[in-house]
């Protein structure tokens, strides 16, 4: 899409729609980087691609790649049963007799609840910060499973944060650590992290509600792997590379077993390894959307035409940005009402 089209409807979308309060769009064409921002940061620093958002559950994706390059290490396997890295005490629901394995947290078949029961925070504001492993191994030994592991769709903040927990456990190393050593580091992608740095907290966008109202930030202790990680369009758009030409990179085996194991979620949509798999309009779009309390992200690209995006918005527009994002990698997909 030329870039004066995409201004005029990211503009479209903050003055008129009103969904955020600014937004940047970025895209690979050819190898050349495009960048295209309109709104406002909330703070004294004009949006750009150096512009840090948290990205939510984007963060799935890069649990998901962890964990292949954890299998392709031979440091754990696919279908390790989760209890084999847990604690002693822990005692994992199980569905008669099947276990929860390692692929199932990853693929969203799990058949374990989007949110664990027990999530009851102090401050619904920063809900995540006070979840515990301790809560977190209650829960998991009191559930009992409605479904067989590996048969039954369900969005999985709990099990990727789980999986993101066993992945730390057994690498003996914080979950961020992993990330930035094994994904972050190898790609360049330094403005990617959890821990803000103080040059990433001076260009923090401010986040804001639905009703765009300034929010706080998120923080997250035991469920770190479903939503914990913060990013700019600069660092994505390189890990974004890295996906369209997954054999130029360190870890571009990774990247491929991320995609080799699909699981039916909707007659029209897969999931992989993280990723979502929309199989729609004669093209396959690959990709995984984000949101936390004040921001929205969406990361996607097409596998027949290459068409890619990057939006990041500081404000919990959601399903809008969905829909925008899905319409740039393929315009059959309706752009989000005004």
């Amino acid at each position: 899409m030329p870039e004066q089209e995409l201004a005029a409807i990211l503009k479209e979308r903050v003055d008129i729609a009103r969904d955020t309060v600014g937004i940047v769009a970025a895209t690979i064409d050819s190898g050349r980087r495009s960048v295209t921002a309109y709104g406002r940061s909330g703070t004294d620093r004009r949006l750009d691609a150096d512009t840090v958002f948290e990205i939510g559950s984007i963060t799935k994706v890069f649990t998901a790649l962890l964990f292949a390059d954890m299998v392709l290490r031979g440091e754990v396997a696919a279908d390790d049963p989760t209890a084999k890295f847990l604690p002693a005490g822990v005692k994992m629901p199980d569905f008669e007799g099947a276990p929860i394995t390692l692929l199932d947290l990853a693929t969203y078949t799990s058949g374990l609840p989007r949110m664990p029961s027990n999530f009851a925070p102090k401050d619904w504001s920063n809900p995540y910060i006070d979840y515990t492993a301790e809560r977190l191994y209650e829960y998991l030994s009191n559930h009992k499973l409605g479904f067989k592991p590996g048969t039954h769709y369900e969005y999985a903040n709990l099990g990727f944060g789980l999986l993101g927990h066993i992945l730390e456990l057994r690498a003996g190393k914080s979950y961020e650590e992993l990330v930035v050593s094994r994904i972050c580091a190898p790609l360049g992608m330094d403005d990617t992290r959890i821990t803000l740095t103080s040059s990433m907290r001076q260009r923090l966008a401010q986040g804001h509600s639905a009703e765009l109202a300034p929010v706080a930030n998120w923080d997250y202790l035991a469920l770190a792997g479903a939503g914990a990680f913060r990013s700019t369009a600069n660092d994505l758009l390189k890990f974004l590379q890295t996906c369209l030409d997954p054999a130029d990179t360190p870890v571009a085996a990774a990247q491929r077993m991320a995609l080799s194991v699909r699981r039916p979620q909707t007659d029209q949509r897969d999931v992989g390894l993280g990723w979502f798999v929309s199989l729609r309009f004669g093209d396959e779009l690959i990709w995984k959307s984000g949101g936390t309390g004040g921001y929205a992200a969406f990361i996607g690209y097409s596998t027949k035409t290459r068409r890619n995006c990057i939006l990041l918005s500081n404000a919990a527009d959601y399903d809008p940005n969905i829909a925008l994002g899905m319409h740039l990698l393929n315009a059959a997909y309706p752009l989000p009402k005004t």
